[in-house]
């Protein structure tokens, strides 16, 4: 078994500074730890796809709208939380490759939507489906029921963090 490092970084700061309690690196160090762990083995496949950091969201937020996969670019922002900026650099690249296109909203002639393409919905299909399988395996060292219990436990953290913003 892989040496603990938060552990042993906390233990560090017990005997270093008795007086604080470092035990919530235990969870937060951890998270930190993870997320980053979890994003070097999710991503190969968006990169494989030359998808750069960040267009996946797009393209899932698009598909998962329902048809016509079509959202404007603030809409877009809300459902990836992101900047209007980011959408727009995203959109760029994912247009040049003509997975998505703009046009003009038939209720505002000065917003814009952004629609998949029927290339964009293959692929989008296609990646959700490798990432989905992706995420089951990265956790397969979990049971269901021990999965359950994280993804509460997470959704409970999360919700003292930005309350009412799920």
């Amino acid at each position: 078994m892989q040496t603990d490092t938060i552990a042993a970084i906390v233990e560090q700061w017990k005997r270093e500074r008795p007086d604080l309690d470092a035990a919530p690196m235990l969870v937060v160090g951890r998270l930190f730890r993870l997320t980053d762990a979890l994003d070097q083995q999710l991503r190969p496949p968006f990169q494989a796809a030359g998808l750069g950091s960040g267009d996946f969201d797009v393209l899932a937020a698009l598909r998962r709208s329902g048809e016509p996969y079509a959202l404007s670019a603030g809409e877009l922002s809300r459902t990836v939380l992101v900047t209007s900026g980011a959408i727009t650099k995203r959109v760029d690249r994912l247009e040049a490759r003509g997975l998505v296109g703009r046009s003009v909203a038939e209720t505002d002639s000065r917003g814009r939507l952004i629609t998949l393409t029927a290339e964009g919905v293959a692929l989008t299909d296609e990646l959700i489906a490798v990432h989905l399988d992706n995420q089951r395996r990265l956790l397969s060292g979990l049971g269901a029921d021990e999965q359950a219990r994280l993804a509460h436990l997470l959704e409970r953290f999360a919700s003292t963090l930005t309350p009412g913003d799920d």
